[in-house]
């Protein structure tokens, strides 16, 4: 038993570790955090949380226009979206 826990744990251990990465450039050529937020608001999104994640990019959680949750990443110089995940019907991402 002890056996198969290690070995569940050293092929999910990769997975649980890896993040989303959207730059490396200098923080000096990223967009304004608020001007961004205020241009996906125009979008239709309502952003719940805003934050800036150890990958160096800019993440919402809130709702599309089209009142879907959503979970986004953005690479904060180019503003595109790098990952997303949108609520499904169940209720999950």
């Amino acid at each position: 038993m002890r056996n198969l826990l290690l070995v569940a744990l050293l092929v999910a251990s990769p997975l649980a570790l890896a993040k989303t990465e959207c730059t490396k450039a200098d923080k000096a050529t990223w967009q304004d955090q608020n001007a961004f937020q205020e241009d996906l608001k125009k979008q239709g999104y309502d952003i719940k949380k805003f934050k800036i994640t150890d990958g160096n990019c800019y993440e919402i959680y809130g709702w599309d226009k089209d009142k879907r949750k959503v979970e986004i990443y953005f690479d904060p110089v180019t503003g595109k979206k790098v990952k997303e995940e949108v609520e499904d019907k169940g209720g999950a991402y």
